[in-house]
């Protein structure tokens, strides 16, 4: 999961609930002093929240873009049902097509999705790309993750449906390396951490991990459509590798951007050269 390097809102930025025909969501909305040159929307993936983006609102408002980070449905802050059919992926897609019309009052929307909000942002906009200018994928590939990582999701998929949610959590961090301990967390991001596990619905992480097993390559369909693209991703990724990555950014005749030095989290672990290569993507578009 990704740990957000701070949990403070920079001054550009502030939380509310966006009101949207699909419901409200929890959001950060960073806004740049001058009038913005289009609305970043930022979708996170499985087990995250609009924090994972914190790191980023900052940097992108200077560039002089609207930066709004979104808790989907069922995660963290925005509250969701406990029935799985709830979230499967034509759902939530809709979702972010709601989103996407709630604050593109603001110029030209750029959609970004990480990990799992990759194959969630590539089903939005197959289903209708008219509100956006651009999509980015950040960390996610063009079908289903590794073996290794879908054996890791089964077993938490199969976990979820026989224990409550904090014994899944005691087992998960007696699992984690031991530089995943708390000693090298801040103690506010380590309980923020926590908590984020306890506020999100079962189901929808349920729903979450089946479609990363179970996604098609759909990376033909979204060539066809007619909008810039953008793959991102660390030097190395545990759940896509990253010449699979690489391969998909060639198929999509997309930008293609690697961040030195991080994994499955550049916007997490290097927010400021991830800031950087997303702005230049953006201005380059339009």
């Amino acid at each position: 999961m990704s740990r957000p390097p701070t949990l403070t809102l920079p001054p550009c930025a502030r939380a509310y609930r966006l009101r949207t025909a699909r419901g409200e969501f929890a959001i950060h909305d960073a806004r740049p002093e001058r009038p913005p040159l289009g609305t970043a929307l930022l979708v996170p993936g499985f087990t995250g929240s609009k924090e994972d983006f914190i790191g980023l609102l900052e940097p992108l408002a200077a560039a002089g873009f609207r930066t709004v980070a979104v808790d989907g449905r069922g995660q963290h802050e925005t509250p969701g049902p406990r029935e799985e059919s709830a979230y499967t992926q034509d759902e939530l897609a809709r979702d972010v097509l709601a989103q996407a019309r709630a604050i593109g009052g603001s110029g030209p929307v750029h959609l970004l999705g990480h990990s799992l909000g990759g194959l969630l942002v590539r089903a939005a906009v197959l289903l209708d790309p008219a509100p956006f200018r651009s999509l980015t994928v950040l960390s996610s590939g063009p079908a289903a993750i590794v073996s290794a990582q879908q054996d890791r999701v089964r077993a938490l998929i199969d976990a979820l449906g026989r224990v409550d949610m904090q014994t899944v959590w005691d087992a998960m961090r007696r699992l984690d390396p031991p530089e995943a301990a708390d000693a090298t967390t801040p103690p506010d991001v380590a309980e923020f951490l926590h908590r984020r596990w306890m506020n999100t619905v079962p189901e929808q992480l349920v729903a979450g991990g089946r479609q990363m097993i179970g996604e098609p390559d759909r990376v033909a369909e979204l060539a066809a459509v007619p909008l810039p693209k953008h793959v991102i991703s660390g030097a190395f990724d545990y759940a896509w590798p990253v010449p699979q990555m690489d391969e998909m950014a060639e198929r999509l005749s997309a930008r293609r951007t690697v961040v030195p030095g991080t994994e499955h989290s550049p916007n997490a672990d290097r927010p400021a050269e991830t800031a950087a290569a997303l702005a230049a993507f953006w201005h380059e578009v339009g």
